[in-house]
């Protein structure tokens, strides 16, 4: 009897354990939500957002929350060494045609680097990496651009949209500004929450 009365205080202790690492951890995986749209009321850190497809979801902003502007910039900009998203639609010759290009701020280099599948467009992707080369081409400017995993060529359009990120702060973030939130988290009671917001400045619609 002895035994099983010291044994069952390390049981439940053992379930506690156990139910913190599974709570952590679904703390840790909660999914991501990319929102794209227009700021139709901000309430303190409450955004009332009407997304792209129609819908009207809400969105908290952490206290600390990273606003960041998307200003217009010139493709003069992009150079060898330059680390960029590229917004592109695969072509059949394996290239990637870009429909918008980013160029990050220096602190944020190495950003989620690698090629993705993406939701701009259909069978659209995404591909953070840095400029190796870029040159002059027949249909635009002609971008090698190299990631941890591999590269890719990109062909950039004289059209093209060309974006870069600018520190900014809440001021920016108002109604009728059009955002992008790269990953909303996703909580338990259904509840989004951003700890970052980029908005377009000037009327500028993000084209990523």
């Amino acid at each position: 009897m002895q035994k099983l009365k010291n044994w069952m205080p390390r049981a439940v202790a053992a379930a506690f354990v156990a139910c913190l690492v599974t709570s952590s951890a679904s703390a840790q995986q909660a999914p991501m939500v990319r929102i794209r749209g227009t700021i139709e009321s901000v309430d303190g850190n409450m955004l009332g957002i009407k997304t792209r497809e129609g819908s009207d979801v809400k969105v908290k902003m952490t206290d600390n929350v990273a606003v960041f502007a998307v200003v217009k910039t010139e493709l003069s900009e992009i150079k060898e060494g330059s680390y960029i998203g590229v917004t592109a639609m695969p072509e059949p010759d394996g290239t990637q045609k870009a429909i918008a290009v980013h160029i990050f701020p220096e602190n944020q280099r190495g950003a989620a680097e690698g090629s993705r599948p993406w939701d701009a467009r259909a069978n659209s992707t995404m591909t953070n990496a840095t400029v190796a080369q870029t040159v002059k081409g027949t249909d635009g400017q002609d971008i090698t651009v190299k990631y941890k995993d591999g590269e890719k060529k990109v062909v950039v359009p004289p059209d093209t949209p060309i974006v870069t990120f600018v520190a900014s702060d809440k001021s920016e973030v108002k109604p009728g500004v059009k955002l992008i939130i790269f990953g909303a988290a996703k909580k338990d009671d259904g509840t989004l929450e951003a700890n970052r917001v980029n908005v377009g400045r000037d009327g500028l619609t993000p084209p990523m």
